[in-house]
């Protein structure tokens, strides 16, 4: 009945061309990815590869639950760990908290990305794709956060109630893309949001660029594409940059050789290697192992980390499908298999400087 409730409710919300003004996000001038109403990618909807848009349908399937088959199960064994509070220097550590949220911890400052400690990626907590892997580090094990960043909207990569926790005890600096900020502030949370292509000085000798991905955004319904999806990449004083690609699609891989133009070699690149499909055809708004070895070919990092998989069930793939495929393609490719890895939720790597 609640399934049904909530299907109704959200139908009443499909068409986008009646936006109330509380789910406008942003104003500003047209650009070559904003048309004075929306965000998209320039690349069309689908990039390449006759991908479909994810639609309301999509969406609607996620938040009840509907999406994949149902092959998971219901939970999968985690470690939790405490990482440390600092990092000094050019040490680099990085842990993987769950799908996207991973920690970075470097030159003595604490980088969390996209923290999501939800159970569910949904709207409402109470319907929607459970998680199955608990958060590698417990919301309050934490080290003090110093920088949040951001890419989109979406409930699996923003948490309101898990960033009001560390906004207050904390008090960090978050980076995020057009009209997110004023998601965020709705709830009393002080964001500072930019376009694609934007550097922001974090401290001396650590710079900030938002970076272009291929993907879309949404709430709810009647929000899609009104705020901007992204990703980062910060310049470090020493060890070279670090690279979080955002929720994305090839795009025809614009925004891979668009962030590799940097002057300064990448140390490590943070890439997702999953969804393949949701309830359809494949998705032309995320990547696969094969498209995550693509990129990491044009980006060229020392080193790199497979993120969004293995944490809620949004595709038709296994829970461990996803690094099993990476090791494949690595292998088929002949890449050190070290060189591009996944971990465990709680697990932290200590990332090699670049030589």
């Amino acid at each position: 009945m609640l399934s049904v409730t909530l299907s109704l409710a959200l139908a009443g919300c499909l068409d986008g061309n009646h936006t109330p003004p509380s789910r406008i996000y942003y104003h500003g001038p047209k650009s070559d990815h904003f048309d004075g109403a929306h965000f998209f990618n320039p690349e069309g909807e689908d990039g390449t590869g006759g991908a479909q848009r994810d639609g309301p349908g999509t969406f609607l399937r996620i938040a009840e639950g509907k999406a994949g088959h149902h092959t998971w199960p219901a939970s999968v064994p985690v470690v939790q760990t405490v990482p440390p509070r600092r990092v000094d220097g050019g040490r680099m550590l990085v842990t993987w908290i769950g799908h996207a949220t991973t920690l970075v911890q470097t030159q003595g400052v604490n980088i969390l990305i996209d923290p999501v400690w939800a159970n569910r990626d949904s709207p409402v907590q109470l319907v929607g794709p459970r998680r199955v892997r608990e958060p590698g580090v417990k919301l309050h094990d934490l080290p003090p956060i110093d920088l949040i960043l951001i890419s989109h909207n979406h409930y699996d990569h923003l948490d309101i109630a898990a960033l009001k926790e560390i906004d207050q005890r904390d008090h960090p600096m978050i980076l995020t893309g057009l009209g997110n900020d004023t998601v965020l502030a709705d709830h009393g949370i002080k964001a500072t949001a930019g376009d694609w292509g934007q550097a922001f000085r974090f401290r001396p000798g650590i710079d900030v660029v938002i970076t272009r991905a291929h993907h879309w955004s949404a709430r709810w319904y009647d929000d899609r594409d009104r705020a901007l999806w992204c990703g980062f990449r910060i310049a470090l004083p020493s060890g070279g940059d670090l690279y979080y690609a955002g929720d994305t699609g090839d795009g025809k891989m614009v925004w891979a050789h668009q962030a590799a133009q940097g002057k300064r070699p990448i140390r490590l690149a943070i890439l997702p290697i999953a969804p393949y499909k949701l309830t359809e055809k494949q998705t032309g708004n995320h990547i696969d192992p094969d498209g995550a070895v693509e990129a990491f070919d044009i980006l060229h990092p020392a080193w790199a980390l497979g993120v969004h998989w293995g944490t809620f069930e949004l595709g038709e793939e296994a829970v461990d499908d996803a690094p099993t495929r990476l090791a494949a393609t690595l292998t088929r490719r002949a890449i050190q298999p070290g060189r591009f890895r996944t971990l465990d939720a709680g697990q932290s790597w200590e990332v090699p400087s670049v030589r």
